[in-house]
């Protein structure tokens, strides 16, 4: 683990099959390991996204939790596998559950944006004693079709970007509808984030193409079967559902359902949005700085 120049700390693991995978450890001038304190809050991004996409929640939340990012593999500054059927929700959460084990953390709060969500969902079904709650970004035990093909209708299948300005072209092709009201600036950040600068200078995808394949062979490996059996095991504990209001993965509809069988479920809606809010919407941000705040330390 080495000191970033920025507010994190960057954390490195190897896997069982021998990747390394690369997180930011927001710790917030904090030693957690010593003094025991304070909520951890493991953060999970969606399908070709990755830790950059929390780096304006960890800010909001400095000093009040410990905040981790993760980079699945395929993802990021993580390693690209060599064998894409391992791209799928199972590795995933084992990764996530062997960082955890890795930087001694029993118990976490998870933030889960997209197909981070579907992850935070199977963590907490499979293994209850360790989450302390979650908040679903956009995601929920339906995904709706329409949303679905749009979305493998343009992972992995980039053309090669030669500047900055084709690389924000392509973020507003693939996300234009679900952000009608970015800034040129804004847009550019967000370029920044799903991009990365090669050797050469020149903009590439922060993530490996291969992710689609898993997908195209098999829908489940990116949505599996009787997801609302798994949401109906998290009935015991804390859940915020953010949803885009203009969302094409998650339906009103099924966010009604799900609070209907959860009980006590959370809702926060972003005007103006589709999928996933970005969580810097001021309805998104409060939501789950208050949601955190309730759950035990």
């Amino acid at each position: 683990m080495s000191t970033s120049e920025n507010a994190w700390e960057d954390c490195w693991l190897k896997t069982a099959d021998g990747l390394t995978l690369y997180a930011r450890d927001y710790r917030c001038g904090r030693d957690h390991q010593k003094d025991g304190a304070g909520l951890t809050v493991l953060c999970l991004p969606g399908l070709t996204r990755n830790s950059a996409d929390f780096a304006d929640l960890a800010e909001r939340l400095q000093g009040r939790c410990r905040i981790i990012a993760m980079d699945p593999r395929g993802r990021g500054r993580s390693d690209y596998d060599s064998d894409p059927a391992n791209y799928q929700l199972k590795t995933y959460v084992a990764d996530a559950f062997a960082l955890l084990d890795a930087l001694c953390i029993d118990r976490v709060a998870l933030v889960g944006t997209s197909m981070g969500g579907l992850m935070s969902m199977l963590m907490t079904a499979t293994t209850p004693q360790r989450v302390l709650g979650l908040v679903l970004n956009d995601v929920g035990p339906v995904v709706e079709a329409s949303g679905l093909a749009r979305i493998q209708g343009y992972v992995g299948r980039q053309h090669p970007v030669t500047s900055w300005k084709e690389a924000v072209g392509v973020a507003k092709a693939n996300n234009g509808a679900a952000f009608p009201h970015l800034s040129e600036a804004q847009w550019l950040a967000f370029a920044r984030r799903i991009f990365r600068e090669n050797a050469e200078g020149r903009p590439e995808l922060a993530y490996d193409p291969a992710i689609s394949q898993p997908i195209e062979q098999d829908q489940q490996a990116a949505v599996p079967p009787d997801l609302w059996e798994v949401f109906d095991a998290l009935k015991a504990k804390p859940l915020l559902v953010i949803r885009g209001a203009l969302s094409d993965i998650l339906s009103a509809e099924t966010v009604e359902q799900m609070a209907a069988r959860h009980g006590s479920m959370g809702q926060a809606e972003v005007a103006g949005v589709g999928h996933a809010p970005l969580l810097t919407e001021p309805q998104a941000a409060g939501a789950i700085e208050e949601f955190l705040a309730s759950l035990p330390a």
